[in-house]
Formats: structure tokens, sequence, C-alpha cells
């Protein structure tokens, strides 16, 4: 490695790692200014493994390669809180990227430094082949695009992942021409020396008296920036979801579902974070590839990588039905077999996909799990997971949720992640809680291992008070219990093992566990969606619409029928009423006001937009965020009382603002505007069209609504105080002349 640069932990010109500065409070932290409390403990604990995460996008340029790549390079000249040394290293690693990185558009530039120099070291991806014709191995140098250079038998036994998948490297090639004396059979490529880019050696005790230096918020706050998050800007559940990610590494044979919306960094950590980990293309992966080739007994995937993820591995796929059932096997007994012989493996296994319909839109129709193919759209394989991360809960990856302070170097977490694989903390659990005897064992498993997975993340020296341990249990318990759910939804016979998911504190006798007094635990859209999670007697009904008890004309269940959170059927439902008064108000007729206060748009418009699955808005004028807002407001108002199941797309044509800078503006306003209401199950299309005058809203309901001036109705107003009532009530806006003309139209015509 010296030949590259310093050694890990060294930097350039004799500066400190670790220590700091005046000049060092410069230079950002997550706050942007002083360094946070995490990152100075940080920087002290770890000396020398700690690096600034927002400089792989400095230095990335061009070069195609893993978040840990470049994150290794920046350890050895940038492993430091001194803005100095930082800066220097930056230029270091920029040029030995610039030198030594394979661009494939290069690749004979490259080549040709190889042969003129007869020896040079790059950096690219590398994976190994047998050659049974010669008995030899053959290197391929993915951006390179050599394919047969020679690598000797010690290099492969040292780096057995080369042999599947391939493996970042530093690697010093050689050119010896084909005709020269010595060289071996057809190839005048040879490896003379390679080194898999990952820390060599790891100590789990100096790891272990590093997080006793910081608090339990301090720890996770890292542990969310060294994988690249801003910590600050995250909640609390969403900090344990980005550690929930993180569990397949530290927990042998752990199965992970998270489906959700699309943009949420759903297979960054699989892709960018280990060297351990690999990700796959769902609908490319075959059986030989995954476990074992036959004809070659070359063992798969999951026999050299400890997390096996699938992208995309939602939507409708043809998949080998012996691949579906060689991998529930593998999924619920850790083994799969080759002819006559069983063999066992530990890799974890992830899927990952988007979905494309809201929460209540899947709970009122389908279940949770409908966006995968139809092959694993099983009970049989959804019983074996461990645990559903709900995708659609996590935070749309934004550029202000990149960090910009300090997190541990990515290949030293995750030294610290694989070891603590090693490890087996479920047994804590014993101390902390009894479980429902009710549980079945493959519910009491899943929560094991989640509960064990996050212990060793947080509290790697197993320190962790009762209080701090029950909050991982509960968190634990959801996950699992969102997959029990969705399986009773399925299967009728599933549900006569329940579904079980209460504890309670301390070691009791089974015949002593009182489930009345045993703590419970809802999944979050139990929560948010109780007229959505019905009974499982009432789960047959759901493909009629109906949702338990009588429904009124326009599909809702009557006030009496809301079922709450607790399953028990409450008073009316303020909402549903009111809803209904509101559509009784849908009827042609013209609007014609004077200017003054008293009338709101979204209340004028809403009674006709309930029950559309396609709003169309066309309004020349959305040109600047006050005249978009007007949208927003009209959105806000019918996301309250339309059904949560069935909500609309937005359609919106405008035409551009001229005016100087403003035409960007524009166009950012709208895109704020899609990206946050899409998180709702809003779908927003717009786009920016030639002049029109004509000013409208169309539904596929049939009503037509002429705007006459558009939406911009307002007269301007200047506030100066964020408490201004103006601001969220439009009725205490002044108006000016406004005319709307409504007329109804058959849907089959329109």
């Amino acid at each position: 490695m010296s030949s590259f640069g310093p050694q890990r932990g060294r930097t350039p010109k004799g500066t400190r790692p670790g220590r700091l500065s005046p000049a060092s409070s410069l230079i950002g932290g997550s706050e942007g200014g002083k360094l946070a409390e995490y990152e100075e403990i940080a920087a002290r604990a770890y000396d020398g493994f700690v690096v600034r995460k927002d400089l792989v996008g400095q230095v990335k340029g061009n070069a195609i390669v893993p978040s840990y790549v470049l994150e290794f390079l920046l350890a050895q000249y940038c492993a430091t809180t001194s803005e100095t040394a930082i800066v220097e290293g930056i230029e270091s690693v920029r040029r030995i990227l610039a030198k030594h990185y394979v661009n494939r558009g290069e690749s004979e530039l490259i080549k040709s430094r190889i042969r003129e120099a007869g020896q040079y070291r790059i950096i690219d991806k590398v994976s190994v082949s047998l050659d049974e014709t010669h008995d030899r191995y053959n290197a391929s140098f993915e951006n390179l695009g050599v394919t047969n250079a020679l690598v000797s038998d010690e290099t492969v036994r040292e780096n057995d992942r080369l042999l599947t998948g391939g493996v970042w490297c530093l690697a010093e090639m050689s050119y010896v021409p084909m005709g020269d004396s010595g060289a071996k059979a057809s190839s005048p490529w040879i490896v003379s020396r390679l080194q898999a880019i990952q820390l060599p050696r790891f100590d789990f005790n100096r790891y272990c008296r590093g997080r006793s230096s910081f608090s339990v918020d301090e720890w996770i706050d890292l542990l969310v920036a060294s994988v690249g998050l801003d910590p600050v800007k995250l909640s609390r559940r969403s900090k344990l979801f980005q550690l929930t990610r993180l569990i397949p590494y530290v927990e042998r044979n752990y199965n992970l579902v998270e489906l959700g919306p699309k943009g949420t960094g759903k297979s960054h950590i699989y892709s960018e974070f280990s060297p351990h980990g690999i990700l796959v293309s769902g609908g490319e992966v075959t059986l030989a590839k995954l476990f074992v080739n036959n004809a070659t007994r070359r063992i798969g995937l999951v026999g050299y990588w400890d997390v096996v993820a699938f992208d995309e591995f939602a939507g409708h796929k043809r998949v080998e039905r012996s691949l579906v059932d060689t991998l529930k096997n593998y999924l619920a007994n850790k083994s799969f077999s080759r002819g006559d012989s069983t063999i066992t493996a530990e890799a974890s296994m992830v899927f990952v996909g988007n979905t494309t319909r809201t929460v209540p839109a899947m709970l009122a129709t389908a279940d949770l799990f409908e966006a995968l193919p139809e092959a694993y759209h099983d009970t049989a394989y959804m019983d074996r997971i461990h645990y559903y991360l709900p995708g659609w809960e996590v935070d749309i990856v934004r550029p202000e949720l990149f960090s910009r302070g300090y997190g541990l170097i990515v290949d030293y977490l995750a030294e610290a992640l694989r070891h603590l694989r090693t490890l087996d903390y479920s047994g804590d659990l014993d101390t902390l809680a009894t479980l429902d005897p009710a549980m079945s064992k493959r519910d009491q498993d899943a929560v094991r291992k989640t509960f064990s997975g996050l212990a060793k993340l947080i509290f790697p020296a197993r320190d962790g008070e009762p209080e701090e341990l029950e909050e991982l249990l509960r968190f634990a318990i959801e996950g699992r219990k969102r997959v029990k759910d969705q399986i009773i939804r399925l299967d009728d016979t599933m549900a006569a093992s329940g579904s079980h998911f209460t504890y309670m504190l301390g070691r009791v006798d089974q015949d002593r566990y009182d489930a009345a007094r045993a703590c419970t635990v809802p999944t979050q859209e139990e929560l948010d969606y109780p007229q959505y999670f019905t009974s499982h007697s009432d789960a047959n009904e759901r493909g009629s619409g109906q949702r338990g008890g009588e429904e009124l004309s326009d599909g809702l269940p009557k006030p009496d029928g809301v079922v709450d959170a607790r399953g028990d059927r409450g008073s009316a439902s303020p909402v549903f009423d009111r809803r209904a008064l509101l559509k009784a108000r849908a009827i042609p007729r013209r609007y014609k006001i004077e200017p003054s206060m008293g009338h709101s748009m979204p209340d004028i418009l809403l009674p006709y937009l309930f029950d559309a699955a396609e709003i169309q808005i066309r309004d020349p004028y959305l040109r600047k965020p006050h005249q978009i807002r007007n949208v927003h407001e009209i959105l806000l108002q019918l996301i309250q009382h339309a059904d949560a199941a069935r909500l609309p797309r937005v359609v919106i044509e405008t035409c551009a603002n001229d005016e100087d800078g403003y035409r960007a503006k524009q166009e950012a306003t709208f895109e704020q505007l899609q990206q946050s209401w899409g998180q709702f199950g809003i779908v927003i299309v717009w786009s920016i069209v030639d002049p029109f005058h004509d000013r409208s809203i169309v539904t596929d309901t049939g009503w037509v609504i002429d705007l006459g001036r558009g939406l911009d109705v307002y007269e301007n107003f200047t506030w100066s105080s964020p408490f201004d009532p103006r601001i969220t009530l439009p009725h205490l806006r002044r108006t000016k002349e406004i005319t709307i003309n409504v007329s109804r139209e058959d849907p089959a015509d329109a």
C-alpha cells in the first residue's frame, strides 16, 4: 500500500490527525460551522479513522467507483480535522485517481502506459475465473477491458471473492510480450501484485472503547453520518430505519425486505457502503449465479459475500421456479442442495424494490407485498422475512440530507460490522423481556435477530440500559408484525397462528404470562390508517370495496363503521361527515365574487374534486412561488377529505415566466411541489407549454370548471410575521373580482 501513499492514520507534513484547532472549526461539521459534539468525540476516540463525508463528492469526478473505494484512499490522506491537511490530501487523492483509476474511455491509453513502462499500478474492479484448458486463473479488469491477465494461485487463495462478483483492487500490472521467454501461454498481461480495497486489520476492543465515549444519541448520529446522511435532518425513527439497513451486515442469514417509493436510497447501502456486500439486479440473478453451478461445481454469491441484495426486486419479472424454491429453502434453513449434498452459507439476503401506490391504497385493495413479482407473492416466502422496512417512511434523499460533517471511514466501519457478525446478542433479550408465548417460533426468531442486530450496532459492548434496549425490542417487533399482518391477509391457514406481538418486561414463566397486562406493539400503518386495517374476518371483503358495515352511495363507510387503532368501533368520524356535506354542494353553478374577504378558492373547488382519479389544471399564470402555492392549498384541503386509498393524479399545464432568473425558480418550485406531495400519494405531472389563455380545471368525473382569471385570485399582501393567519387561511385574504363557471359533462364523452 505504501506505493500509493501514506499508511492509515498518517497525514502529510507532520499534521496531527484528530487534533481540533481553530482552523478546523471553520471547515464545517453537521451544522456547517462549529463541529457537532459527536464529531469532536469521534476525532478523539477514533483518531485516524474519521473523515469528512462530503470529500467523496469533491474527489469523485468522473470516477465511477463505490464510496468505500474513495474513502479508502481519503483515509490515507484526509483522516484528520486539520483543514490544511485535508486540502493537501484531497489534491493527493485527485492525482492518484487521475493517474491510476482506469476510466473505461481511456482503457487503451492505460494499456499503452503498462506496455511502455513494463509495470504500472491501476485501480479497477477485478474478477477471476479458472481456465481449465491451461489450468490457471485468468483475471478480468472491468474498465481496463483485459480478460485474460495471469494471476497467481496464491493471490486467488488470499482473495477468494475474486471468483464471484468481482472486487475493487489496487493492482500492479505487468506486460510481457508474447514472444519473450518466460511468458506463459497466450497472454502478455500479468498481475504482479493485487490488494483488495478493504482494511487489513481491525481492533474490536479499541472500537468498543471508542463507543464508550459517546452517549446513545451521539453514537447513533455518528453511525448515520458515517453512511453519508446528516443526522440533524432526520428524526429518531428515520435514524433507526437507516441503521436497520445495516443489520444484514452484522447478522448472519438475516432476511430483509424494503419496499417503498423511488429516491429513498434503498440500494445505496448495498452498492456503495461495504466491500462485503454485493448488489445484483433482481432480474439478472440465476440459480447457478446465486447458489451453485452444477456444471463447474462453483459456489455462487451466497458463499462469498456477507450480504447479497436484490435491486429493483419489485415489478413484473419472469423468475425461474427452481430459483424461488431454492431461495425459500435457503431463507428458512441457511442451506441449499447440490446434487446429493447440502451446502450451508451465511449470506444475508436483502430485497429492495419500488412501490407505485400509497399505503392506504395497498391496504384497501391488496397488501403491502403487492409490488413483489408474482412468483414471490407467496406467503411461504414472506414468512421467511425477518423484517419489513416500510420504505414509505424513509426520507426522500435530497441534496441537503447528505452529510457535510465527519463520520467513521467506511471500510473501518465495515470491518467493525463484519466482526460483530461473528457474535450473537439475541440472548440479551431474555434478560430484558419475555415474548408472548403465543408468538410463533418464526416470529420470535425474527424479532430476536433484529433485536440482536440493532443491539450490536448501538451497544457493541453490550452495555445498553433496559429502557434503551426496550426501544430496540419494540422496533424489532414492529417490523416482523408488519410481515405477519400481511400474511394473515393472504392466507386463512396462517390466521390460526394469530398475530400475537406482545411482551412483558423481565423473565416471566409461560404459565404466568398475562396478555392483558403485556405491552402491545402496533405498526405505524395501523395507527395512521385504522379504517383500512380491518380484522381478518373482514379481509375477504376488501376486493368488493367493503370495509365492515354498510356503505354510503359514494363508497364511503357510514360513520359507525370506522375502526380505531385498537380495532374498536368508535364514534362517528367528523372527516367522513364533512365529506358527505361538501359533496352535496357539488352542483353546476356560476360564482361571481366581488373583491372582498371571506372567500377561499380551495373551499369553492373542493366539492368538485372528490373521487377524481385525474385532475387537469390549465393556468398560464402558475409562474411564481405564491401562484404555485395556490395549487398546494387546494391539495391541502383535498387530502384532508379525500379517500386516502384513491388519491388523484394531478396534471398541470402552465406557461413560462420569461423574467430574468424566474424560469429556473419556476421549475424548481414545481419540482418541490411534485416531490413533497408524491410522498403522500398525490402524483403531480407538470409541464411548461406554449402560451395559451383559457384557464380551467377538468376532472375525469366530468366536472369542467372555467376559472376566469385563474387561481391567482388574491390581492397581494405583505406579512411581517410567520404567525400572520392569512398565510394558512385563504378566506382571511382579500380576493380580486372572481368569475367561475362550473358545468358537468358525461365522463364517457370527455
